[in-house]
């Protein structure tokens, strides 16, 4: 590992791109470096299916601008070559021609004629044709997407009111309505039992012969190309496996992959949480849901891991007292579960991103999605610790506290705690907040529809936030004084109600579930103590700051709107769930964004950040065996994407 290790990596639009080191991946033996090797091949292979998912034009999109970028012979530095190159990387920072956060379409910066040109230039064997087409058809096709905001605006549409798959342009659903897809499932959920496959999740949705079907994503189905090599690269990884039950949940996955068998794939899952002793281990597969209007579809995603010893001592504190968590839960005892189980918690170091979690991705993860499993068998929570060191890293120093915290004394204890506040809110929501609680019997897990994410996340953060607070932290020793919480509540707050309003594009409403969550917490509270002046949004200077005047006050708030967001759950209640998030979570201030947007932009501060991966190189010696594995840094976003794209593609 150099010591001239840097975090941050060259910017481009909204974006910071940044490293995260493999902190003691040298300290694996060499079986758990093939291993993660192994694993790290399959997280890669997904690619394309993500980028397909977002978007039935992404791939040819990407592959006919990665033509251009690479044999483009005319002026590389005139305005619509280099607005073209920051259009591809947006392309391939989001997986597609759509905002990753915000879902709407990026608008290209260089013209219609340019891009026409360009394509005619470029160097023809690159491009995307298949039979009978030309470089005039495929220009044809590809502009009105590009260019025409009518087309296709949106990735996931959430407005209330319309037909949410019809109106949004992943790639989940083809010739059919919202209504026609919430009764095919409706149909099939009859039949669930009360161990109910994770219904419509690996399939695309389509109507042959007017009768609504499913295009299962399988080998030898839709995606085969690349669930064949992912399939590839998870029997090579079987040949590592620390251990039986870790070599047992591969083969099912491989088997689920091979079938598309939803049943097959619960007990992957069941097989995959019930393994705890394994050091390296990995998620891979259609897993969230986010990214479907409806709730449904899982994004194809890949995360190779290996365990964060010091850092796993934290999270076994938490998750040993699951019980206790459970038990002081200020919600209703009719939604609470009497008996815990299987609850595991770790922290770990991401080896290798893949798919929906690169590079963007997320800090924490609890897995696997299905309550019935969670409720039976437990769940898997990770924190990952070196990309939040990574984020943590690149913020030093940028001048965001001093801009945005209304006070010294609240900069003092933003600085002092904030990181450590951040950790331990992460833990508890991924360890015990996704896992905490039930739904009454015959609920329908499915029955928030387009408002279960966010309400799921508001659910999980607000389990996390009552919780910092509380003495029990204290006394598990994971936070040093009774007063640290309080620098977590306030950044909370700040984001929720002011600066995340820097990552909305202007005239947007709120669309993505995590930052909905945000707000919908953030304005429920602000509102509900106003009368007490729990909290305040004062004014100074022509500056907006949020100022907490009471923070346990602020406590019971969260403690009340947990109590209520888990009984919306429990009961599946969707006109509560619609009618809070349309209430708190999607109107923007737009007075309110343009301040906060143009305080983000005189700082310099890019409002997103993601991530290149480490380049995992085999060490041979004279008679060709791998003798070591090591991380290697050096790779450009540039060249990684590029060479991703020549030789991860399977799918064009």
């Amino acid at each position: 590992m150099k010591d001239d290790f840097k975090y941050t990596e060259g910017r481009f639009a909204d974006i910071q791109m940044l490293r995260y080191r493999l902190d003691g991946f040298s300290e694996l033996s060499l079986r758990q470096k093939k291993l993660a090797y192994c694993l790290a091949e399959a997280a890669l292979w997904g690619r394309d299916i993500t980028f397909d998912q977002f978007g039935r034009y992404n791939l040819k999109i990407r592959k006919t601008l990665e033509a251009i970028y690479t044999s483009y012979t005319g002026d590389r530095e005139a305005k619509d070559f280099k607005e073209l190159a920051t259009y591809l990387k947006r392309v391939w920072f989001s997986n597609g021609i759509y905002h990753h956060y915000g879902c709407d379409k990026f608008e290209p910066g260089f013209s219609k004629e340019f891009f026409s040109s360009a394509v005619r230039q470029a160097d023809q064997s690159l491009l995307p044709l298949g039979g009978g087409e030309d470089a005039d058809k495929l220009i044809t096709e590809l502009t009105p997407v590009m260019f025409d905001a009518g087309v296709m605006p949106v990735k996931v549409c959430k407005k209330d009111g319309q037909d949410l798959v019809k109106s949004s342009a992943c790639n989940f659903y083809e010739n059919v309505s919202q209504s026609e897809v919430e009764s095919y499932y409706a149909e099939k959920k009859k039949n669930g039992g009360d161990t109910p496959p994770s219904f419509g999740l690996n399939s695309t949705v389509t109507k042959k012969d007017g009768t609504v079907t499913e295009d299962t994503w399988r080998t030898g189905g839709r995606y085969g190309a690349a669930i064949e090599k992912i399939v590839y690269w998870l029997g090579k990884a079987s040949d590592f496996a620390e251990n039986d039950k870790q070599r047992k949940a591969i083969g099912l996955l491989v088997d689920y992959y091979t079938t598309g068998d939803l049943t097959t794939f619960n007990d992957y899952c069941v097989e995959w949480v019930e393994d705890k002793d394994s050091h390296v281990d990995f998620i891979n597969g259609f897993i969230e849901v986010y990214d479907d209007p409806l709730g449904l579809k899982g994004t194809w995603e890949g995360l190779v891991e290996y365990r964060d010893e010091e850092g796993t001592r934290r999270t076994n504190a938490i998750s040993a007292n699951a019980q206790w968590f459970e038990d002081n839960s200020p919600v209703d005892p009719r939604f609470k579960k009497k008996c815990v189980t299987g609850v595991s918690a770790n922290v770990i170091c991401a080896a290798m991103l893949g798919g929906g979690e690169y590079p963007a991705t997320a800090i924490g993860i609890n897995l696997p999605n299905a309550d019935w499993i969670r409720a039976r068998h437990g769940s898997k929570s990770i924190t990952i610790s070196n990309i939040i060191n990574a984020y943590n890293e690149a913020a030093r120093g940028n001048g965001f506290t001093e801009e945005f915290v209304v006070d010294d004394a609240t900069r003092e204890l933003v600085k002092k705690y904030g990181d450590i506040c951040d950790i331990i809110h992460t833990d508890l929501h991924e360890c015990l907040g996704h896992g905490s609680g039930q739904l009454t019997p015959g609920v329908d897990p499915d029955a928030l529809k387009a408002y279960g994410n966010t309400i799921e996340e508001a659910r999980a953060d607000l389990f996390g936030l009552y919780y910092v607070a509380d003495g029990k932290m204290l006394e598990l020793g994971l936070l040093p004084d009774a007063e640290a919480y309080k620098a977590g509540y306030y950044t909370y707050m700040m984001n929720g109600l002011l600066t995340q309003l820097a990552r909305i594009k202007k005239g947007a409403e709120i669309e993505e579930a995590h930052m909905r969550d945000r707000a919908l917490i953030a304005r429920w509270c602000y509102r509900q103590g106003r009368a007490d002046n729990v909290v305040e949004m004062v004014n100074r200077n022509g500056k907006t700051y949020v100022k907490i005047n009471d923070y346990q006050k602020l406590r019971t708030l969260f403690g009340r709107l947990l109590a209520e967001v888990q009984r919306i759950k429990s009961e599946g209640d969707y006109a509560a769930a619609r009618d809070l998030v349309e209430e708190y979570a999607v109107k923007v201030d737009l007075e309110l964004h343009d301040e906060i947007s143009s305080r983000y932009e005189q700082l310099g501060i890019p409002p997103y950040k993601g991530f290149i991966n480490p380049v995992l190189r085999l060490v041979r010696n004279a008679d060709g065996d791998i003798t070591d594995i090591v991380a290697d840094y050096s790779e450009a976003y540039e060249t990684q994407m590029l060479r991703y794209g020549r030789e991860y593609s399977t799918l064009i």
